[in-house]
Formats: C-alpha cells, sequence, structure tokens
C-alpha cells in the first residue's frame, strides 16, 4: 500500500513538471508548493536528484514533436545539404547552424551550473527567492508585452537568430540557472522578446535551448548522486519521468497554439498572484526555507 502510495505521488510530481516546464510560470516555484504538500518518503538527496532528473521526460516530447526541425541529417527536406553529391547530401547545415546557436546560448549556465551548482542551491533555493523571482518576471512579461503590443517582430524564423541574438538569450537562461522561481522558459522568452523575437520563435528556440541543459542538468545530478538505487527508487524515477513525458507533449502543442492567437500577460499575472501566495504561505509558517 505504501509504495502504491509513492508512485501516486510520483505521477502527481510528473503531472506539475509536465505542466510547469513549459509554461513559462516556473517549475521549481510549483514543485516547492508541491513538495511542502506531498512530500515523497525518499531521502533528500534522492529527492533533489529526482526533481531535476524527470526533466528528461520533458524534453524528450521536445525531441519527439521538433524532430524534424532539431535533427541534422537526412536527404528529405534538406534545403541548405553541405554539397550536392556524397556524404554532404545527408547533411543538413541550416540545422547544425541552429545547433551552434543554440550552444552558444547554452554555455553560460553551463558555466555556472558546473562550477557553483551546489552552492546556488544551498544559498538560493529559498521560498523568498523563488516568490521575489516569480513576481519580477511576471511584471517583466506584462511590462514588455504592453510595450511591443501592435508593434511587428524583427525576427520571424529560428534561423533569423544570430550568434549575437543566442548570447542575449542565453544570459537570461543565466539568470534563471542561478535564481530560482525566474523560470527558465520564463526567462529566455523574456529576453527573447527584449530584442525583438516573435513569440512563437522565443517558444520554440526555448525549447531548444532546453535539451542540452537540462541534460547536461540531469547527468550532473545522477552523477552526483551515484548510480545505486533501491527498487522503489528506480520505480518512481520513471514514473516521474514517463508522466512528465507524456504532459509535456500535450502541454506544447497547447502552448505553441495559444501564442498564435495571445499574449504572455496571462503567465505574468499567475506568476504574480503565485509568487504573493509563496510568500504569504512562507510567512504562516506552511513553507518553509
Amino acid at each position: 500500500m505504501t509504495e502504491l502510495i509513492e508512485i501516486l505521488k510520483a505521477v502527481l510530481f510528473g503531472l506539475v513538471e509536465g505542466v510547469t516546464e513549459w509554461l513559462p510560470i516556473s517549475s521549481t516555484g510549483h514543485l516547492i508548493l508541491l513538495n511542502e504538500a506531498v512530500k515523497l518518503d525518499v531521502s533528500e538527496s534522492f529527492y533533489s536528484m529526482f526533481e531535476v532528473v524527470i526533466q528528461l521526460g520533458a524534453i524528450l516530447a521536445v525531441v519527439v514533436l521538433f524532430w524534424s526541425q532539431i535533427w541534422p541529417f537526412g536527404r528529405k527536406n534538406n534545403q541548405v545539404p553541405l554539397s550536392r553529391n556524397g556524404l554532404g547530401k545527408w547533411i543538413k547545415t541550416d540545422i547544425f547552424k541552429l545547433w551552434f546557436h543554440i550552444l552558444v546560448s547554452a554555455i553560460p549556465a553551463a558555466v555556472v551550473g558546473i562550477l557553483a551548482d551546489d552552492w546556488i542551491e544551498e544559498h538560493f533555493y529559498t521560498y523568498q527567492m523563488v516568490a521575489v523571482m516569480l513576481i519580477i518576471f511576471g511584471i517583466a512579461f506584462i511590462l514588455i508585452e504592453n510595450k511591443h503590443k501592435g508593434k511587428p517582430a524583427k525576427i520571424n524564423a529560428v534561423a533569423d537568430i544570430g550568434y549575437d541574438t543566442a548570447l542575449f538569450i542565453g544570459l537570461f537562461q543565466l539568470i534563471a540557472a542561478v535564481f530560482p522561481g525566474t523560470s527558465r522558459s520564463g526567462a529566455t522568452i523574456v529576453g527573447a522578446l527584449l530584442i525583438g523575437v516573435s513569440r512563437t520563435v522565443a517558444a520554440e528556440y526555448t525549447f531548444f535551448m532546453a535539451i542540452p541543459v537540462m541534460f547536461g542538468a540531469s547527468l550532473l545530478k545522477m552523477l552526483k548522486f551515484g548510480f545505486h538505487y533501491s527498487v522503489n527508487e528506480i520505480v518512481i524515477l520513471l514514473v516521474g519521468t514517463i508522466i512528465a513525458f507524456v504532459v509535456s507533449l500535450l502541454v506544447i502543442q497547447f502552448l505553441m497554439g495559444y501564442i498564435k492567437k495571445h499574449d504572455f500577460k496571462v503567465f505574468g499575472w499567475y506568476r504574480i498572484i503565485l509568487g504573493t501566495l509563496v510568500l504569504l504561505l512562507g510567512l504562516l509558517g506552511v513553507v518553509h526555507a
């Protein structure tokens, strides 16, 4: 019975991860609240690893949905082959160029994550920090959308993102890597909107950026935890990851459809409300630092 309850908890964590990872509302903030209400019966070190590794499920959803846009090999729809003959006709140079841009975007967060992951988690993973960053970037979404209302976007295709734009967006991802509650997708979308990237392109590029960053973060956490799992831990990890994958498939498709007709302000207001709620619950002693 106890094992079944823990599996159901893992389902709930996977559900929350799958929804909040892609909507710009901070998966960290939601997982903190969920962990206060529904704690998994696992060690602190396992949970610290679990909440990161279940992101692999979310990332696999991006790979599945955008495979044709991110896989750089193949003759089908190869509009910019490396050469007309030989192996070069199987290489999609435009997608390789996209990956070079993504790597530039990933470098700032990757360097800081490798050098200071434990220090950041120890000093910044508090409900106060999460709440403040939820509110700050919620306000940013509203202000930026108001400022750009009615103005045409300068960048309307992922292929139009240059190295300078990629680095600028990567610096916003760095903010999310350091300050929990910022939301990785939220920070990168804000950065992209600031410099005139369209909502659709900002969201797509954010999805692609997440692939190396979240794979790297998951691998780092797994290496630090080690590979000695109990059967229950393996089941919990697999269930959370699979649920995050399935839910992410649905949420990503919803978001891409939503932003074609709406702006991001609703997410900004949601962040402000959630951040305020986290602060209030902290003052009441419901959420702990």
